[in-house]
């Protein structure tokens, strides 16, 4: 049995993380904790095998008065939880960290690979990249340190940026029609990924990602074509959103290219349990999580 501690009670991945190994009975045995305050320092890490730590402020802020608050909560919090649980005997430490620590996306496109440098445009990214900085050095034998970047993850419930685009896909007739790329993760493709590098009790820096590379005006077509509506694509506004490429952040997380190379992204098992336009149906269904779902594979 693997003994797992998910630090962010109630945290959208987190949740999903633990749906995703009930079926798997007693192989797995998962506890959560907040890590709000300071009770948490009390709690007794050395039952466990894994902490998996999602704790951290998720969305982007541009006010400065934030700034602060981010380096404290997903930097510092992040080495705080990592230095106890190696201290205390976990055996592995694994951290989300956000393919934002590249920056937004830009008009060109530059396929991320092992050699390309961090290069974050806000606070958020910064301080993810700090915290990856700071719980590296943890890593050696005893205390497996696992850093995952995913892309944009989307799914049943999920928040940020996904919704967003999502309810303009249902509301629109039209949309701009943009030659760009981006890489996006299914939570249950990035749930699965967990598992396997808890399975192996893997370290190291990971990119899943989910097999098919998307095209944003082509994301919101399908996402129109599950609800049954239909949206059409034109070029026309093209020459003015390329004004604001690389000078629009918001511009650059619709429309900028942000993608990993797929070698990147490759593991030893497989996690890719459903590909891109059935993750959209079952995102966008209203039905309850897993119903109707077919020809997928689940564990």
């Amino acid at each position: 049995m693997k003994r797992i501690l998910i630090t962010g009670e109630n945290s959208y991945i987190g949740n999903k993380f633990e749906e995703w190994l009930e079926p798997y009975g007693d192989a797995y045995q998962v506890d959560t904790i907040s890590v709000r305050g300071e009770d948490w320092k009390s709690v007794d890490f050395s039952t466990y095998d894994v902490v998996f730590h999602v704790a951290g402020i998720a969305h982007v802020s541009t006010d400065p008065k934030m700034e602060e608050l981010y380096y404290q909560v997903n930097r510092d919090l992040t080495i705080d939880v990592a230095k106890k649980a190696k201290k205390e005997g976990v055996a592995q430490f694994i951290f989300m960290s956000s393919i934002i620590v590249y920056g937004d996306g830009s008009s060109d496109l530059d396929v991320i690979t092992r050699d390309t440098e961090p290069n974050p445009s806000n606070f958020y990214g910064e301080s993810k990249l700090q915290a990856e900085r700071g719980i590296e050095p943890l890593s050696d034998d005893q205390f497996k340190v696992a850093i995952i970047r995913p892309p944009m993850i989307y799914g049943k419930g999920s928040k940020g940026n996904y919704p967003k685009l999502s309810k303009l896909a249902r509301l629109t007739p039209v949309f701009p029609n943009i030659e760009n790329q981006r890489s996006m993760l299914h939570v249950d493709n990035l749930t699965e990924f967990l598992r396997l590098v808890i399975d192996k009790q893997d370290n190291g820096l990971f990119f899943p990602q989910n097999k098919e590379y998307v095209k944003t005006s082509e994301l919101v077509k399908q996402i129109s074509k599950v609800h049954g509506k239909k949206v059409w694509l034109t070029r026309l506004f093209n020459p003015l959103i390329y004004l604001f490429i690389n000078r629009v952040n918001t511009v650059n997380k619709v429309f900028g290219n942000l993608v990993y190379d797929k070698h990147l992204s490759q593991y030893k098992g497989s996690y890719n349990m459903v590909d891109l336009y059935r993750s959209l149906e079952r995102t966008e269904s209203r039905q309850k999580y897993g119903e109707d779902d077919t020809n997928i594979s689940k564990p």
